[in-house]
């Protein structure tokens, strides 16, 4: 008897303990909940200072030990300095905050940060460092800051990876990544000085000489920290072993310099969800390229984006504050993040559009996997505001004086990319992941004068096929002679990123350009090889002449135009 109540004890303790440490770990996760479902974004409000900043460590093994500070005194920026890749730790940074109209006489500024083992070099301030746990030394000031000051600290945040790079306007990374024990990744401290800056919308405009270089950048699959290279030709980097996001990188760079466009269109799966548990350092990364170099750029969302820690209203709400970013939510009332379009004025001085953009969230995967199984498509509130936006576009754009087109831009294949008699120009290596569903949106294109789309998605297909319009039957006469013409250019950009996959017989990582020339109303477009013959312009064709899709050139006696 003795024995059975020892075991029944036994038992008792054990499901216990196991039901504590479970509940221990969802509650150590579940306290970042808020921050996965609204977005991770730095509060500051103008006249706040940083008055301290720390770290709260715990442990799911030590009931006593907690990861929130007392939040009547304390912020917590919501990201886990681990990552959540441990069952047992977890860390969190904590900064105070106060009005400076309400500080006293016991209140000090933050004015500087460093992390390092030995205290930082005192140099000729009154003001004493102090240390922090993980390396952390936090200097403040007695002396009275104003939040407009170019000294004081008025936000904090965290950035992840040896590669991590700021793109907000104002902040700076400190430097030496925090000292802490076990983690597999870098952790950086960034800081913000002085009050928030104003980012002003830029105005894309044509250039003087009448054309207007569109770069689309489609499937970068960046990562927290450099990434694994997937499918590498070759699979070695200059002479070493092939990382990623700097491999992506750099292709990309050399391509903004020697192409210099005037736009960047981000085509979606910039973020490799499984690999970027912090969408912000992935996206920052492709961002900084972007905002050094002053060129505009609008994002949209691939079915990737979001696999992470950040749902697309958080990292659409962060892209919105960028320098050079036209990127917008969109209207709530409309399924998706990122349903909007961009104006690009006229050269010189005009107030008119020559040319508009639509960018539409193509979503992720079917909400009907038993009937249309694969990946979702574009929803019909989607294409309702598509067409009143198109329609109540026209009166203006008619009143410019050359001829005004309008494109588009989606992440996932329209169903029509999978019909393989129209004219194409390009590679056609993998099956076209389109969704099963068709809900209309390549007709509403061409109801509403669109004269091209362009999709990333299917890294390894990079054509363009001509959609055609049908003419009618005449009466005995075989439905596949009708006549057929011109309606719609379906392209694909093919992908960048050497996160993603890119197998099918050797891929070689690409981007696709598009010249749009607003004094013959035609569209030309190319694209330019990572590896291979990476100076050769690759399929170049004119897809809009007159402000028409056109037909492709009819090929040599004896060749398939295909």
């Amino acid at each position: 008897m003795a024995r059975r109540i020892v075991r029944t004890g036994i038992q008792l303790f054990s499901i216990a303990l196991f039901t504590f440490l479970v509940i221990a770990f969802l509650d150590r996760n579940y306290r970042v909940l808020p921050n996965v479902i609204h977005g991770y974004m730095p509060q500051h409000h103008p006249g706040l200072v940083v008055t301290d900043i720390t770290i709260a460590k715990c442990s799911s093994l030590n009931p006593f030990s907690s990861c929130t500070l007392d939040p009547s005194v304390w912020q917590r920026i919501d990201k886990d300095l681990y990552l959540g890749k441990t069952w047992t730790t977890s860390a969190f940074l904590h900064i105070k905050k106060k009005h400076e109209e309400e500080l006293d006489a016991e209140d000090s500024v933050v004015i500087d940060v460093s992390v390092g083992r030995l205290q930082p070099e005192q140099r000729e301030s009154a003001d004493k460092w102090e240390s922090r746990t993980a390396g952390l030394w936090v200097r403040r000031s007695t002396k009275r800051k104003s939040s407009d000051s170019d000294d004081a600290i008025t936000d904090v945040d965290v950035l992840y990876g040896d590669d991590a790079t700021e793109a907000r306007d104002g902040w700076a990374i400190t430097g030496t990544p925090l000292l802490l024990s076990g983690l597999a990744h870098s952790v950086h401290l960034t800081v913000r000085r002085g009050p928030p800056r104003e980012v002003k919308k830029p105005v894309p405009r044509i250039p003087d000489n009448g054309r207007l270089k569109i770069m689309q950048l489609a499937d970068l699959h960046l990562s927290t920290g450099v990434g694994v290279c997937r499918d590498a030709v070759p699979d070695s980097y200059q002479g070493g072993k092939c990382e990623a996001d700097p491999r992506t990188l750099d292709f990309v760079t050399k391509i903004l310099d020697e192409e210099k466009p005037d736009l960047v269109i981000l085509g979606g799966d910039q973020v490799n969800g499984e690999t970027a548990p912090d969408a912000q350092s992935a996206f920052f990364k492709i961002a900084a390229l972007l905002i050094k170099r002053k060129i505009p750029y609008a994002a949209i969302f691939g079915n990737h984006d979001d696999e992470g820690s950040m749902p697309r209203q958080g990292q659409m709400a962060f892209m919105e504050t960028l320098p050079y970013s036209l990127s917008q939510a969109g209207p709530k009332d409309v399924d998706g993040v990122g349903n909007y379009y961009v104006e690009v004025l006229a050269r010189g001085s005009s107030d008119h559009s020559a040319l508009t953009i639509y960018l539409l969230d193509s979503h992720a995967y079917t909400p009907d996997e038993r009937n249309f199984p694969g990946y979702d498509w574009i929803k019909p509130n989607q294409i309702d505001w598509f067409r009143k936006t198109a329609e109540s576009r026209k009166k203006k754009h008619n009143e410019y004086t050359h001829r005004h087109m309008d494109i588009a831009f989606v992440h996932i294949p329209l169903p029509e990319y999978v019909e393989v008699d129209n004219p194409r120009k390009g590679e056609w290596r993998e099956g076209v992941t389109a969704p099963r569903f068709n809900s209309g949106f390549r007709d509403a294109l061409v109801e509403q004068g669109i004269v091209m789309v362009s999709v990333g998605h299917d890294h390894a297909n990079d054509y363009c096929a001509l959609s055609q319009k049908v003419g009618p039957v005449a009466e005995g006469q075989d439905p596949a002679e009708a006549p057929k013409t011109p309606a719609l250019w379906m392209c694909y950009a093919g992908g960048v990123g050497f996160g993603g996959y890119g197998g099918y017989n050797q891929y070689h990582r690409r981007v696709r350009l598009f010249e749009v020339d607003t004094n013959e109303a035609r569209i030309k477009t190319w694209k330019r090889l990572e590896y291979g013959d990476i100076e050769m312009r690759l399929d170049e064709q004119i897809i809009v002449d007159g402000g028409k899709p056109i037909d492709l050139p009819e090929p040599p006696k004896g060749q398939r135009r295909n």
